[in-house]
């Protein structure tokens, strides 16, 4: 039987989220990748357990996410929050999207009303929970009235199934937009989750950050990492068949050379903060508040424990900062 360890709320910073009366643990586990049916489901499931005792109480997941069976990651949440989870669902939260393709047709990848409605009994079911913690539009849906999807977001709310809505790759300006048809609503707004690592810093120039900040809401960073570039594995060379997500392909856009040389340059700098090149990576994006919580994958505890780390020297020097940006541009 499992008992989560009793000092878990003294291992890692907590945040507030923007305004909100939401708070979450500086650093989640995300099940994007290798969380599935094709999976070990016994390491997983120890994984889970050790992100809940090192103080991670945020879990990240999708509808989409799943190989080679779509939607199989919240299947595989929804088996440890059945069981090991259970005495501890209200210290979680639990978060799923909607929005990218999962089965055939018009309504498979869709933020229509019927799409959304649909979407998220399914999770639930998959997930084995009455509700979730946040529910998030998981992309800016062109061919649907953004008001369609918000009412469609709000009733999700109404009805008890989510406890906040965000929404996940918008623009400030499709965020600006949505936020204020929640706010006509009432809908308890909270989030923006996109992509953001010190390769990828469009969410800056975008003056999301900002923005996230007068709606009194907070962002959570994916890809924190840029896929493993911003680690110790790539120091002498990225691979030519190296796959980027899609939201980061600009990193290469000088070559693959030149990002090498950066990823030098930020390792030196890492040593001599004493900390390893991706724990200075994720402590890099904790600098700013409006930052709620950072989202890592891995399989492996060990990984685990060495990402937490990144908590426990997570302030910078203006000169840093400085040297950091230089490197950068």
């Amino acid at each position: 039987m499992y008992l989560a360890a009793t000092d878990r709320y003294e291992q890692l910073p907590i945040r507030q989220v923007g305004k909100t009366g939401l708070r979450l643990p500086a650093v989640s586990l995300g099940l994007w990748h290798n969380f599935d049916s094709a999976s070990p489901y016994y390491q997983r499931k120890q994984l889970l357990l050790a992100a809940l005792d090192r103080g991670v109480f945020s879990f990240d997941c999708a509808d989409r996410y799943g190989s080679p069976e779509v939607g199989s990651a919240e299947k595989l949440l929804g088996e440890v929050l059945q069981h090991e989870f259970k005495p501890y669902r209200d210290e979680l939260v639990i978060t799923t999207k909607t929005g990218f393709r999962t089965y055939p047709g018009p309504y498979g990848y869709s933020l229509s009303r019927k799409s959304i409605l649909q979407a998220i009994d399914h999770s639930l079911e998959r997930l084995k929970t009455d509700y979730v913690d946040i529910y998030y539009a998981h992309r800016f849906d062109p061919t649907v009235d953004l008001f369609e999807t918000a009412q469609a977001l709000d009733q999700v709310v109404r009805s008890g199934k989510a406890l906040y809505i965000g929404v996940s790759n918008f623009d400030a300006q499709q965020t600006a937009k949505i936020a204020a048809m929640f706010r006509d609503l009432k809908t308890p707004f909270v989030v923006n989750q996109v992509s953001y690592n010190m390769l990828n810093q469009s969410v800056e120039q975008d003056d999301l950050l900002d923005k996230m900040q007068q709606l009194g809401a907070g962002l959570v960073a994916y890809g924190p990492l840029a896929e493993g570039l911003l680690s110790d594995r790539y120091l002498s060379g990225i691979p030519a068949d190296f796959a980027i997500h899609r939201t980061s392909n600009h990193v290469f856009d000088q070559g693959k050379a030149v990002v090498t040389t950066k990823l030098q340059a930020l390792n030196k700098l890492a040593q001599k903060r004493e900390q390893s090149l991706s724990q200075m990576a994720l402590a890099w994006l904790l600098r700013n508040q409006v930052v709620s919580s950072v989202i890592i994958g891995t399989t492996s505890i060990e990984h685990l424990d060495e990402n937490l780390q990144a908590l426990e020297h997570a302030d910078f020097t203006a000169t840093e900062l400085e040297q950091i940006q230089k490197i950068l541009n």
